[in-house]
């Protein structure tokens, strides 16, 4: 594990609330149990379990939505969720999160955004980089350790991005009203949408107005795409062109065919989409086609706490379903710094750590 652990890797498919730490759930449901607002014996041996069943996956959703309807937990999960990436080495983060609001507690989306981002101040064990445009960008491959200037010592830096989720349960107005607040925070890292939620659940013309409008005034986009076998959304999406898609697990031919003549980015969840039982083993994993055709493609974690895995573990799977070496696997996380929704800047900066990376692991071309 300690190889895919040393390399620098790109993040660009996680929820912010389904990576939150089994001890952090642990401990917030405990105190729901005490206060009465579940029954912490119906919830514990889910989240102390590592192999979750695809019904134990949904009951940890339900208890997670429950637990982050409150700022001051948002924020600690955001801090949490950003160290524990970045000690794993990896150096660009995109967290995706669909704003919520929680009229009992006066939460906003915009406050329950601007949780986020104290999560995000309230890093410590790493510096976080998430001003956009060139207020945080590098000037070169030293950005990635700053000195500390209390004690001289060096210290990492990650950069994180967000990507604000419109839910497939909202109205066209609720999704427009996200795209219009991701539009007030691009200042502090809000640099994209995304749609997810339950994929039996909306219409696609529900959500493009809001889609379009986003896209028009310059934000990415990046679509939950395929999770279900649908072949006339999945065709509607692909001709709309997003940046990148995820998933895409229940393609037919003639998707396949579409995706590739468009080259649009995927982003792959190995584990995710065993656990959640889209694929139904890595044998027929569609990683191995895409790969094989040179087709860009990211590997990414989607729910780390839920799927109880780590981006070094998707990649260890990678090596070992799909015979990756050592090369392979550094190429195939260099590659994925072409698909980040940051500015030239940050990549320019993202491609001179992975030069430096190369040389020190032994993995130039």
């Amino acid at each position: 594990m300690e190889t895919y652990q040393s390399m620098p890797k790109v993040e660009l498919h996680a929820h912010l609330n389904g990576s939150a730490r089994d001890s952090t759930l642990l401990e917030l449901a405990r105190v729901l149990g005490e206060k009465g607002v579940i029954v912490f014996s119906d919830v514990e041996h889910v989240i102390m379990k590592s192999d979750r069943s695809l019904h134990e996956v949904f009951k940890l959703f339900d208890l997670i939505h429950i637990l982050t309807t409150d700022h001051k937990i948002i924020t600690r999960i955001t801090k949490e969720v950003v160290e524990d990436f970045a000690s794993e080495n990896v150096v660009y983060l995109e967290l995706r999160t669909t704003p919520k609001k929680n009229d009992s507690i006066g939460m906003t989306k915009c406050s329950y955004m601007e949780a986020v981002i104290e999560g995000l101040k309230a890093v410590t064990a790493v510096d976080v980089a998430f001003m956009t445009h060139d207020m945080d960008a590098g000037t070169g491959v030293d950005s990635v350790l700053l000195t500390d200037t209390c004690n001289g010592t060096a210290r990492k830096k990650i950069y994180v991005r967000l990507l604000l989720s419109i839910d497939r349960r909202e109205t066209t107005e609720a999704a427009m009203e996200t795209v219009k607040l991701a539009l007030e925070l691009r200042h502090v890292g809000v640099v994209g949408i995304d749609l997810s939620g339950n994929p039996i659940v909306g219409e696609w013309t529900t959500f493009l107005p809001a889609l379009k409008f986003a896209r028009e005034q310059g934000l990415c986009i990046t679509l939950h795409c395929g999770e279900v076998p649908n072949p006339t959304e999945i065709g509607s999406m692909l001709d709309f062109l997003p940046q990148r898609i995820g998933h895409a697990c229940c393609f037919e031919e003639e998707e396949w065919k579409k995706l590739k003549s468009f080259n649009i980015p995927v982003e792959i969840c190995l584990t995710s989409n065993i656990r959640t039982n889209t694929i139904s083993s890595l044998d027929v994993h569609h990683f191995a086609d895409l790969y094989k055709a040179k087709h860009p493609l990211t590997l990414c974690t989607d729910d780390v706490g839920v799927f109880s895995t780590s981006l070094s573990s998707e990649y260890k799977i990678a090596a070992s379903a799909f015979g990756l070496g050592k090369r392979e696997l550094f190429q195939l996380a260099r590659n994925a710094v072409e698909f980040v929704f940051a500015d030239d800047l940050v990549k320019s900066d993202l491609r001179e750590i992975f030069n430096s990376a190369a040389k020190r692991l032994d993995v130039l071309p």
